[in-house]
């Protein structure tokens, strides 16, 4: 296949979960009667909108909502097709999970048309199971098949994130350390983003069984269904991430105020200590005539020992008022 041309690859599925590979030229000659047409495009290769808008005989307006740059998960039903907009998360080499990949899928009776830019494991693991002989056998199948890929990709991301929020928990409780707000901040912004297709993505699936299509049958529904309450618990998981991280950086901010505060209070008592000699060596320091001792060479060291004296009075006077 020529993938600067948007097509990525097709198959025309044999009903028995196998399926022959198609290029451009069966593509436009297909007819139902052949079998399901699966197509797979980059939705910004140079001749997927031609061919969507002036050759696939698809409603305009649904051409337009599968060639946008940016799409949020949703679920657009017409007639007996539907568009499936779903989210997975991004698994490429050197690319953050959380920046999630979408796949755009035209679903009707007899024609699957699905599209994305960046590569999708999800997608091209229903490729390999078609090429196998063991992939979907139907619309109904692709769209609950392609679902659960999606969510199992999630769930290893979702995982790592709580236990990261436990590690942070630990290290609150023997390091005071600032660098941990990063951190949590880190975290914080990663639960963000997965949230931010993960909760839309969890209505559709919940939408998904609900749908009257003709293709979408009982067993589909109920795979769905559980599709449905997976994304559900990613959802509250990281809701629960999120709070955690928020209650782990309130805690890390008290435990360094109040170590703020005590090393503020060290220095208060020190000062309120050095106060009173420092006062008196200010004023024996002072270069003007008639200081007494001047000439008594036991002068300084009797003021010395006024000073420790002084120091020694103040130390007790605090601990009986108990503020040390």
């Amino acid at each position: 296949m020529n993938e600067t041309d948007g097509l990525l690859y097709a198959f025309v599925l044999d009903g028995k979960g196998g399926g022959r590979a198609v290029g451009w030229p069966e593509i436009e000659s297909w007819t139902p009667d052949q079998g399901i047409l699966w197509v797979h495009l980059d939705h910004m290769g140079s001749r997927t909108r031609h061919w969507l808008e002036e050759e696939s005989g698809i409603d305009p307006l649904i051409c337009q909502t599968l060639l946008q740059e940016e799409v949020r998960p949703r679920v657009l039903p017409q007639g007996d097709a539907m568009l499936v907009i779903l989210r997975g998360v991004n698994l490429n080499p050197g690319a953050d999970p959380q920046d999630m990949v979408g796949v755009r899928v035209w679903l009707a009776a007899d024609r699957i048309i699905s599209l994305r830019h960046r590569r999708l494991m999800a997608v091209n693991d229903l490729r390999e199971a078609i090429e196998a002989g063991v992939g979907p056998t139907g619309p109904g199948e692709f769209l609950h098949r392609l679902a659960d890929r999606l969510i199992d990709r999630m769930g290893p991301v979702v995982n790592e994130l709580d236990d990261r929020v436990d590690e942070l928990e630990d290290e609150v409780l023997t390091e005071h350390s600032a660098a941990l707000r990063s951190k949590i901040g880190e975290i914080r912004r990663e639960a963000i983003s997965l949230r931010r297709y993960l909760a839309p993505q969890r209505d559709v699936m919940a939408r998904l069984p609900m749908e009257q299509a003709s293709w979408l049958e009982t067993s589909h529904k109920a795979h769905l269904r559980e599709i449905a309450d997976r994304t559900l618990r990613y959802v509250e998981d990281l809701d629960a991430a999120r709070e955690r991280a928020a209650v782990t950086q309130d805690e890390l901010n008290n435990r360094l105020a109040d170590q703020m505060n005590k090393t503020m209070y060290l220095l208060t008592i020190v000062a309120a200590v050095l106060l009173p000699p420092s006062l008196v060596t200010g004023l024996f320091g002072i270069n003007v005539g008639g200081m007494p001792g001047v000439e008594n060479i036991w002068a300084f060291t009797g003021v010395v020992v006024g000073l420790v004296a002084i120091a020694v009075v103040e130390v007790i006077l605090l601990r009986r008022l108990k503020w040390i």
